[in-house]
């Protein structure tokens, strides 16, 4: 159990980690996402193969999967646009947005009631935003493009919740990248005309940072959290995730000094975004042990 745990929290920093990566990736955000689903999704064929792990599944699912890949690959690029317009910190305050939408939209796609406590706590994190935005308008497009992002990862979420019951993990995600990687290759083309890029060849460094953002923050982590479920439970699991964004916010604080260029509305928005998830862990908590 104990291991289970160290893998868990480690899977979580890494994850944590890849808004930084992306600070030091000298590639526009269209790109950088192309080579990292490239990267991702060859190391998951191949390893998954060899490890016998890949499943058999329809037609129809291959599409879906590759519709889902399409739309994670569309929160990647604005995510790191994010990044690239604004810093990790301001990208990771939005990307807690996710709660929100996820409460909003899954009742509507799933049919199912909403629930009214999650609303309220997704509110707080969108005021939470709202603040950090209305006071400090530096940062503008990258909120515009966090928020973006965390709207199409809510869809993310629940389109593979609904295909996670019936397809295995990892035959579902090398799947999911795989329809990334097609997708944006034919998108990149029109994307690159509106966003051109100052290089499309990454350099030595660049090719470091992406092997490190695609081995580790992704085909590693992935590993660890699958690893922690056969010892964890998926509610510990989903709790504890709720740390990344404070794990990247801390690491942009102390790698790049984030801390000095934000002014006390970003720390009030994040103080109210922290306190809205620590609320969503102890409701779970709670209804767990009721």
């Amino acid at each position: 159990m104990k291991k289970a745990f160290i893998y868990l929290h480690i899977a979580i920093f890494l994850a944590g980690f890849t808004g930084i990566i992306g600070k030091y990736i000298t590639l526009n955000e269209g790109l950088l996402v192309w080579y990292r689903l490239m990267i991702s999704a060859a190391t998951l064929w191949i390893f998954f193969l060899w490890k016998r792990k890949i499943r058999r599944i329809s037609k129809s699912d291959i599409l879906k999967l590759a519709g889902i890949g399409f739309l994670s690959a569309l929160h990647w690029v604005t995510f790191f646009g994010s990044v690239k317009y604004a810093n990790v910190s301001v990208a990771l305050v939005c990307f807690s947005s996710v709660g929100f939408f996820t409460a909003v939209l899954e009742p509507l796609i799933s049919r199912k009631r909403m629930r009214l406590f999650d609303l309220l706590l997704g509110i707080m994190v969108i005021a939470g935003i709202y603040i950090i935005f209305h006071f400090d308008t530096r940062f503008k497009t990258g909120i515009v493009l966090g928020v973006l992002s965390a709207l199409l990862l809510a869809f993310v979420m629940i389109f593979i919740r609904q295909s996670v019951q019936r397809i295995s993990p990892e035959t579902l995600l090398t799947w999911q990248l795989s329809g990334g990687f097609l997708t944006l290759t034919l998108l990149l083309p029109f994307y690159l005309q509106v966003f051109p890029a100052t290089h499309i060849w990454p350099s030595a460094r660049d090719w470091f940072w992406l092997l490190l953002l695609s081995w580790f923050c992704s085909v590693i982590a992935f590993q660890l959290s699958v690893s922690a479920l056969k010892k964890l439970s998926a509610f510990t699991v989903n709790l504890s995730y709720n740390l990344e964004p404070v794990y990247g916010i801390l690491l942009a604080f102390l790698l790049f000094h984030e801390n000095r260029d934000l002014d006390a509305s970003f720390f009030i928005g994040l103080g109210l975004i922290i306190l809205s998830l620590l609320l969503q862990m102890l409701r779970i908590r709670y209804n767990r042990a009721g």
